[in-house]
């Protein structure tokens, strides 16, 4: 098996951000195109036009159009799929959750906020800067990236694997890209799931429209194909706590497979589960629903379980984490609402 470009999952879908402006007070409305001739070194208006057909130019986080007429304070940006900067990491001093460690590998506890590696405007704080912190000489990967086998969002908190040397970094994308790797992630849902187990496949690619987004396709050749098992843990009426089990590791995979099948992951504010999208119109329910979202500010996903062949070994690894308070308190919430909700039916 070939695994030259598979080390990390889904590389090739990163956008790095490489120019970002504030459209000035006083700006009359104007072309986005001759906007951006006037602020970009040697960037010619066939150039910035061909940029926006292909979906790399934003304003507002939306892709617009060359046509596009800039007005004041508007955010514009320009993402593409290379990064802008040099493959040089600046160690950073941040500290690491690390739950097992030996000559070949670590186990991280990342928390949610933390980026895992440069891109998106995220050129300092992230994990690799600190990687390169503690460990010397970490094993690139294929995207130049030390260390990283792996990877999960932002805002997803939960266990990643880091290989320490070259063969462990080669065994470990070999199992990842084999399917045999466990990986076992919570996720709070909108809507009452009905079946109590499931299977989702469909190819994943990026959004036609939202570059931001990845989204599914019926069309086999768009994408590449992707498939999570999930099994429902508990029931909350207007929401569900399910575990997911990944056979693939696409980019926001489970994200993506649960809003497909009508069940955004809670306060997911790129995919829209920061509205309320099951519920009630009532006045106290929706302060019930903000006093959740402040307890759990982003999307309702932990990576919990991780299991592996050490590669040196070849013993069995596997590691279970809790989750973290901001989903154990937002999911306490909702089995007091739905507990207290029940008895008042009951009565009735």
């Amino acid at each position: 098996m070939n695994t030259e470009n598979t080390t990390e999952v889904e590389l090739e879908d990163d956008l790095f951000e490489h120019f970002r402006f504030e459209v000035p007070k006083g700006q009359l409305l104007l072309r986005i195109d001759k906007f951006l001739m006037n602020l970009i070194q040697n960037a010619t208006r066939n150039k910035i036009q061909k940029a926006a057909d292909n979906g790399d130019i934003y304003v507002n986080n939306v892709p617009v159009k060359s046509s596009y007429k800039v007005k004041p304070f508007d955010l514009v940006t320009i993402m593409l799929t290379h990064p802008p900067y040099e493959n040089r990491i600046d160690p950073e001093n941040i500290p690491l959750d690390i739950l097992y460690e030996d000559d070949a590998l670590l186990l991280i506890n990342k928390e949610s906020g933390m980026v895992v590696h440069p891109g998106h405007g995220n050129y300092t704080g992230t994990l690799v800067h600190a990687l390169a912190y503690h460990f010397e000489n970490l094993p690139m990967n294929s995207s130049e990236r030390p260390g990283l086998v792996h990877r999960i969002d932002k805002d997803t908190s939960g266990l990643l694997v880091i290989a320490k040397t070259e063969a462990a970094m080669t065994h470990l994308a070999k199992q990842f890209e084999a399917k045999t790797s466990e990986r076992e992630y919570i996720a709070l849902v909108w809507g009452n799931v009905k079946e109590d187990s499931g299977t989702i496949e469909g190819n994943i690619a990026r959004h036609l429209k939202d570059r931001m987004q990845m989204a599914v396709f019926a069309d086999p050749e768009i994408g590449k194909p992707a498939i999570t098992h999930y099994k429902v843990l508990e029931r909350f009426g207007y929401v569900t706590l399910i575990s997911c089990k990944l056979e693939t590791g696409r980019t926001h995979q489970i994200r993506v497979h649960m809003k497909h099948i009508g069940h955004t992951l809670f306060n997911d504010e790129r995919y829209g589960g920061h509205l309320i999208l099951k519920g009630t119109t009532f006045t106290k329910y929706k302060q019930f629903i903000d006093n959740c979202f402040k307890a759990l500010p982003r999307q309702a996903l932990h990576a919990k379980t991780l299991g592996f062949l050490h590669p040196t070994t070849g013993e069995m690894m596997r590691f279970d984490t809790e989750l973290p308070q901001d989903m154990q308190n937002c999911i306490e919430k909702w089995r007091n609402y739905s507990q207290s909700h029940t008895a008042e039916n009951e009565e009735d």
